[in-house]
Protein backbone atom coordinates (compact mmCIF):
# COMPACT_ATOMS: atom_id res chain seq x y z
CA UNK A 1 0.00 0.00 0.00
CA UNK A 2 3.05 2.63 0.94
CA UNK A 3 4.58 1.98 -3.05
CA UNK A 4 0.92 2.14 -4.41
CA UNK A 5 -0.49 5.08 -2.76
CA UNK A 6 1.93 8.02 -3.90
CA UNK A 7 1.36 6.61 -7.33
CA UNK A 8 -2.13 6.57 -6.60
CA UNK A 9 -2.20 10.00 -5.18
CA UNK A 10 -0.27 11.48 -8.08
CA UNK A 11 -2.78 9.96 -10.33
CA UNK A 12 -5.37 11.70 -8.65
CA UNK A 13 -4.10 15.35 -8.44
CA UNK A 14 -3.18 15.07 -12.66
CA UNK A 15 -6.82 14.33 -13.06
CA UNK A 16 -8.56 17.61 -13.07
CA UNK A 17 -5.13 18.79 -15.42
CA UNK A 18 -5.87 16.08 -17.64
CA UNK A 19 -9.28 16.74 -18.16
CA UNK A 20 -8.83 20.26 -17.99
CA UNK A 21 -6.77 19.45 -21.46
CA UNK A 22 -8.88 17.36 -22.88
CA UNK A 23 -11.73 20.06 -22.59
CA UNK A 24 -9.43 22.95 -23.97
CA UNK A 25 -8.17 20.55 -27.05
CA UNK A 26 -11.76 19.81 -27.65
CA UNK A 27 -12.25 23.53 -28.27
CA UNK A 28 -9.30 23.96 -30.41
CA UNK A 29 -11.42 23.15 -33.59
CA UNK A 30 -14.00 25.41 -33.26
CA UNK A 31 -11.93 28.02 -32.55
CA UNK A 32 -9.84 27.24 -35.58
CA UNK A 33 -12.38 27.15 -37.92
CA UNK A 34 -13.84 30.80 -36.38
CA UNK A 35 -10.47 32.44 -37.46
CA UNK A 36 -10.15 30.60 -40.44
CA UNK A 37 -13.50 32.33 -41.47
CA UNK A 38 -12.85 35.67 -40.24
CA UNK A 39 -9.65 35.56 -41.69
CA UNK A 40 -11.01 34.39 -44.86
CA UNK A 41 -13.41 37.45 -44.45
CA UNK A 42 -10.75 39.91 -43.99
CA UNK A 43 -8.90 38.32 -47.21
CA UNK A 44 -12.27 39.29 -49.30
CA UNK A 45 -12.62 42.97 -47.73
CA UNK A 46 -9.04 43.74 -48.89
CA UNK A 47 -9.35 42.52 -52.15
CA UNK A 48 -12.79 44.22 -52.52
CA UNK A 49 -10.78 47.87 -52.11
CA UNK A 50 -10.10 48.04 -55.78
CA UNK A 51 -11.51 45.04 -57.27
CA UNK A 52 -10.42 45.00 -60.32
CA UNK A 53 -13.98 44.22 -61.60
CA UNK A 54 -14.24 47.72 -62.00
CA UNK A 55 -12.47 47.59 -65.16
CA UNK A 56 -14.36 45.46 -66.84
CA UNK A 57 -17.44 47.53 -66.11
CA UNK A 58 -16.06 50.44 -67.58
CA UNK A 59 -15.47 48.39 -70.85
CA UNK A 60 -18.82 46.99 -70.56
CA UNK A 61 -20.20 50.73 -70.84
CA UNK A 62 -17.82 51.63 -73.85
CA UNK A 63 -19.23 48.24 -75.50
CA UNK A 64 -22.85 49.14 -74.87
CA UNK A 65 -22.39 52.25 -76.67
CA UNK A 66 -20.06 51.11 -79.34
CA UNK A 67 -21.31 51.00 -83.05
CA UNK A 68 -20.35 47.43 -83.74
CA UNK A 69 -21.06 44.23 -85.63
CA UNK A 70 -22.09 43.91 -89.32
CA UNK A 71 -24.64 46.39 -88.58
CA UNK A 72 -22.66 49.27 -87.38
CA UNK A 73 -25.05 49.80 -84.44
CA UNK A 74 -24.67 49.76 -80.37
CA UNK A 75 -27.32 48.26 -77.76
CA UNK A 76 -28.56 50.95 -76.47
CA UNK A 77 -31.63 49.74 -77.86
CA UNK A 78 -31.55 46.34 -76.21
CA UNK A 79 -34.31 45.57 -73.80
CA UNK A 80 -33.45 43.72 -70.64
CA UNK A 81 -36.86 43.55 -69.48
CA UNK A 82 -36.92 47.37 -68.07
CA UNK A 83 -37.65 48.95 -71.72
CA UNK A 84 -35.44 49.54 -74.47
CA UNK A 85 -32.10 50.68 -73.22
CA UNK A 86 -33.00 50.79 -69.34
CA UNK A 87 -30.21 49.23 -67.99
CA UNK A 88 -30.72 49.49 -63.89
CA UNK A 89 -32.39 47.39 -62.01
CA UNK A 90 -32.83 45.01 -64.71
CA UNK A 91 -30.26 42.73 -63.74
CA UNK A 92 -32.43 41.81 -60.48
CA UNK A 93 -35.15 41.16 -62.32
CA UNK A 94 -33.57 38.30 -64.62
CA UNK A 95 -33.90 35.66 -65.35
CA UNK A 96 -37.31 36.50 -66.62
CA UNK A 97 -39.86 36.21 -69.39
CA UNK A 98 -39.59 37.95 -72.62
CA UNK A 99 -42.15 37.98 -75.61
CA UNK A 100 -40.68 38.85 -78.14
CA UNK A 101 -38.70 35.34 -78.08
CA UNK A 102 -41.60 33.46 -76.01
CA UNK A 103 -38.42 32.63 -73.50
CA UNK A 104 -37.62 32.49 -70.37
CA UNK A 105 -33.57 33.88 -70.73
CA UNK A 106 -30.99 35.54 -68.15
CA UNK A 107 -28.57 38.05 -68.89
CA UNK A 108 -26.27 36.35 -71.09
CA UNK A 109 -28.99 34.54 -73.55
CA UNK A 110 -31.13 38.10 -73.90
CA UNK A 111 -27.52 40.07 -74.55
CA UNK A 112 -27.21 36.88 -77.17
CA UNK A 113 -30.54 38.20 -78.88
CA UNK A 114 -29.59 41.71 -78.18
CA UNK A 115 -26.57 41.48 -80.24
CA UNK A 116 -27.55 39.16 -83.05
CA UNK A 117 -30.92 41.38 -84.00
CA UNK A 118 -29.47 44.68 -83.55
CA UNK A 119 -25.42 44.09 -84.26
CA UNK A 120 -25.89 41.44 -86.67
CA UNK A 121 -23.86 38.88 -84.28
CA UNK A 122 -23.84 34.92 -85.24
CA UNK A 123 -25.57 34.21 -82.00
CA UNK A 124 -25.08 30.52 -81.90
CA UNK A 125 -21.26 30.76 -83.24
CA UNK A 126 -21.10 33.45 -79.74
CA UNK A 127 -22.42 30.42 -77.67
CA UNK A 128 -19.83 27.94 -79.06
CA UNK A 129 -17.15 30.48 -78.34
CA UNK A 130 -14.98 28.87 -75.50
CA UNK A 131 -14.81 31.72 -71.66
CA UNK A 132 -12.55 34.64 -72.09
CA UNK A 133 -12.37 34.66 -76.21
CA UNK A 134 -13.49 36.96 -78.39
CA UNK A 135 -16.89 37.85 -78.32
CA UNK A 136 -17.26 35.76 -74.97
CA UNK A 137 -15.04 38.47 -73.31
CA UNK A 138 -17.28 41.04 -74.29
CA UNK A 139 -19.90 38.98 -73.09
CA UNK A 140 -18.59 39.10 -69.64
CA UNK A 141 -17.42 43.07 -69.75
CA UNK A 142 -21.21 43.43 -70.70
CA UNK A 143 -22.54 41.40 -67.65
CA UNK A 144 -19.99 43.62 -65.22
CA UNK A 145 -21.38 46.34 -66.28
CA UNK A 146 -25.04 45.79 -66.57
CA UNK A 147 -25.08 43.91 -63.15
CA UNK A 148 -23.31 46.48 -61.74
CA UNK A 149 -25.83 49.60 -62.65
CA UNK A 150 -27.86 47.45 -60.19
CA UNK A 151 -25.74 46.86 -56.63
CA UNK A 152 -27.36 47.56 -53.25
CA UNK A 153 -30.96 46.61 -55.16
CA UNK A 154 -33.09 43.84 -53.96
CA UNK A 155 -32.83 40.36 -56.11
CA UNK A 156 -37.08 40.19 -57.38
CA UNK A 157 -37.11 37.98 -60.08
CA UNK A 158 -40.32 37.40 -61.72
CA UNK A 159 -42.87 34.72 -61.09
CA UNK A 160 -45.83 36.04 -62.73
CA UNK A 161 -45.54 34.80 -66.11
CA UNK A 162 -46.49 30.21 -66.77
CA UNK A 163 -42.89 30.22 -68.23
CA UNK A 164 -41.18 31.52 -65.43
CA UNK A 165 -42.92 29.00 -63.07
CA UNK A 166 -42.19 26.02 -65.17
CA UNK A 167 -38.40 27.05 -65.41
CA UNK A 168 -38.01 27.32 -61.69
CA UNK A 169 -39.49 23.82 -61.29
CA UNK A 170 -36.94 22.55 -64.03
CA UNK A 171 -34.34 24.43 -62.04
CA UNK A 172 -35.30 22.83 -58.71
CA UNK A 173 -34.96 19.24 -60.51
CA UNK A 174 -31.86 20.09 -62.07
CA UNK A 175 -30.37 21.30 -58.73
CA UNK A 176 -31.20 18.22 -57.16
CA UNK A 177 -30.48 16.20 -59.75
CA UNK A 178 -28.00 13.23 -59.45
CA UNK A 179 -25.58 11.79 -61.78
CA UNK A 180 -22.36 11.45 -63.21
CA UNK A 181 -18.96 9.10 -61.87
CA UNK A 182 -19.32 11.43 -58.38
CA UNK A 183 -23.31 10.59 -57.96
CA UNK A 184 -23.14 14.94 -57.29
CA UNK A 185 -25.32 16.98 -57.49
CA UNK A 186 -25.67 21.33 -57.07
CA UNK A 187 -27.44 20.14 -53.41
CA UNK A 188 -24.37 18.22 -52.65
CA UNK A 189 -22.81 21.12 -51.71
CA UNK A 190 -25.69 24.17 -51.74
CA UNK A 191 -28.22 21.71 -50.42
CA UNK A 192 -27.75 22.17 -46.77
CA UNK A 193 -25.90 24.51 -44.16
CA UNK A 194 -23.00 24.67 -42.58
CA UNK A 195 -20.88 23.28 -45.63
CA UNK A 196 -17.71 24.44 -46.29
CA UNK A 197 -14.76 22.88 -48.70
CA UNK A 198 -11.07 23.33 -47.70
CA UNK A 199 -11.51 27.14 -46.50
CA UNK A 200 -14.40 27.74 -48.91
CA UNK A 201 -18.11 28.81 -47.23
CA UNK A 202 -20.59 26.88 -49.37
CA UNK A 203 -24.33 28.71 -49.26
CA UNK A 204 -27.29 27.18 -48.91
CA UNK A 205 -29.04 27.94 -52.28
CA UNK A 206 -32.30 26.30 -51.20
CA UNK A 207 -33.14 29.56 -49.81
CA UNK A 208 -31.95 33.43 -49.57
CA UNK A 209 -28.20 32.49 -48.07
CA UNK A 210 -27.74 35.98 -47.10
CA UNK A 211 -26.81 39.70 -48.64
CA UNK A 212 -24.09 39.45 -51.00
CA UNK A 213 -23.73 35.57 -50.55
CA UNK A 214 -24.63 32.53 -53.39
CA UNK A 215 -26.51 34.22 -56.84
CA UNK A 216 -26.49 37.57 -55.44
CA UNK A 217 -22.57 37.98 -55.70
CA UNK A 218 -22.37 36.52 -59.58
CA UNK A 219 -20.87 37.87 -61.81
CA UNK A 220 -17.52 38.36 -59.75
CA UNK A 221 -13.85 38.36 -60.66
CA UNK A 222 -11.95 34.89 -59.82
CA UNK A 223 -8.49 35.94 -58.33
CA UNK A 224 -7.41 32.31 -58.95
CA UNK A 225 -7.77 33.16 -62.81
CA UNK A 226 -7.44 36.59 -62.91
CA UNK A 227 -10.75 36.72 -65.23
CA UNK A 228 -13.90 37.89 -65.23
CA UNK A 229 -16.69 35.28 -64.41
CA UNK A 230 -20.46 35.33 -65.62
CA UNK A 231 -23.06 32.86 -63.91
CA UNK A 232 -23.16 30.74 -66.86
CA UNK A 233 -19.35 30.51 -66.38
CA UNK A 234 -19.89 29.69 -62.99
CA UNK A 235 -22.96 27.61 -63.64
CA UNK A 236 -20.11 25.94 -66.41
CA UNK A 237 -17.31 25.24 -63.86
CA UNK A 238 -20.02 23.82 -61.02
CA UNK A 239 -21.17 21.38 -63.51
CA UNK A 240 -17.29 20.53 -64.43
CA UNK A 241 -16.19 19.61 -60.69
CA UNK A 242 -19.24 17.48 -60.75
CA UNK A 243 -17.79 15.96 -63.53
CA UNK A 244 -21.15 16.19 -65.32
CA UNK A 245 -20.62 16.90 -69.25
CA UNK A 246 -20.40 20.51 -70.07
CA UNK A 247 -23.86 22.71 -70.29
CA UNK A 248 -24.22 24.21 -73.61
CA UNK A 249 -23.89 28.32 -72.98
CA UNK A 250 -27.32 30.10 -72.40
CA UNK A 251 -28.87 26.56 -72.36
CA UNK A 252 -31.88 25.61 -70.52
CA UNK A 253 -30.69 23.93 -67.70
CA UNK A 254 -28.37 26.63 -67.14
CA UNK A 255 -31.33 29.30 -67.36
CA UNK A 256 -33.54 27.15 -65.30
CA UNK A 257 -31.02 26.28 -62.40
CA UNK A 258 -30.46 30.72 -62.53
CA UNK A 259 -34.54 31.27 -62.14
CA UNK A 260 -34.17 28.31 -59.09
CA UNK A 261 -31.17 30.49 -57.38
CA UNK A 262 -32.57 33.57 -58.11
CA UNK A 263 -35.90 33.00 -57.08
CA UNK A 264 -35.02 31.63 -53.72
CA UNK A 265 -32.20 34.28 -53.47
CA UNK A 266 -35.36 37.11 -53.24
CA UNK A 267 -34.57 40.29 -51.23
CA UNK A 268 -30.85 39.69 -51.30
CA UNK A 269 -28.83 42.51 -51.88
CA UNK A 270 -27.27 42.40 -55.68
CA UNK A 271 -23.30 43.27 -54.76
CA UNK A 272 -22.14 42.12 -58.34
CA UNK A 273 -19.72 42.51 -59.98
CA UNK A 274 -18.20 40.86 -56.35
CA UNK A 275 -14.90 39.26 -56.25
CA UNK A 276 -14.35 36.01 -55.46
CA UNK A 277 -10.99 33.68 -54.67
Amino acid sequence: MSKSTPRRTLALSLMPLGLGLLAAATTLPAVAQKSAADGIAEYRAMLADGNPAELFEAKGEELWKQKRGPKAASLEKCDLGKGPGVVKGAWVELPRYFADTQRVQDLESRLLTCMETLQGFDAKKIAETAFGRDEQKTMEALAAWISGASKGMKMALPQSHAAEKKMYEMGKRAFFFRGGPMDFSCATCHGEEGKRIRLQDLPDLRSNPGDGIGFAAWPAYRVSSGEMWSMQRRLNDCYRQQRFPYPGFASDVTIALSVYMGVNAKGAESITPAIKR
